[in-house]
């Protein structure tokens, strides 16, 4: 797993993913105005992510599954891609939990 921090033209232009070996992604953040704010967010995913009581779990109104990662704080920090079962969830829930605490961040920040 790594985590990828992006810049792009928007208004408030940094986010962002967690990615898994496969180059998909698995953890979305919303966008920040600040890069530092972005940098925050990802440790709030790395130091949160091993505590089930941080995990909102969801369903769709198409029927797919999905959760969130909350601070301390009680903000949403980062959502998940959706999957089709619960048990798909279950099991992206499980690798994040292992996965993300110890991953690598790489800036992906544009000329």
């Amino acid at each position: 797993m790594k985590a990828i921090l992006k810049k792009s033209s928007a208004a408030e232009p940094f986010s962002f993913s967690f990615i898994n070996e496969q180059g998909k992604m698995v953890l979305r953040s919303e966008n920040y105005k600040a890069k530092d704010s972005a940098n925050k967010g990802i440790n709030s995913v790395k130091k949160n992510c091993t505590e089930d009581r941080r995990y909102v779990l969801k369903e769709s109104s198409n029927g797919m599954y999905f959760f969130n990662i909350k601070s301390a704080n009680g903000q949403v920090v980062a959502t998940s891609a959706m999957f089709p079962s619960e048990q798909d969830r279950s099991e992206a829930i499980n690798y994040v939990k292992r996965d993300a605490p110890g991953c690598e961040v790489e800036e992906q920040l544009g000329g």
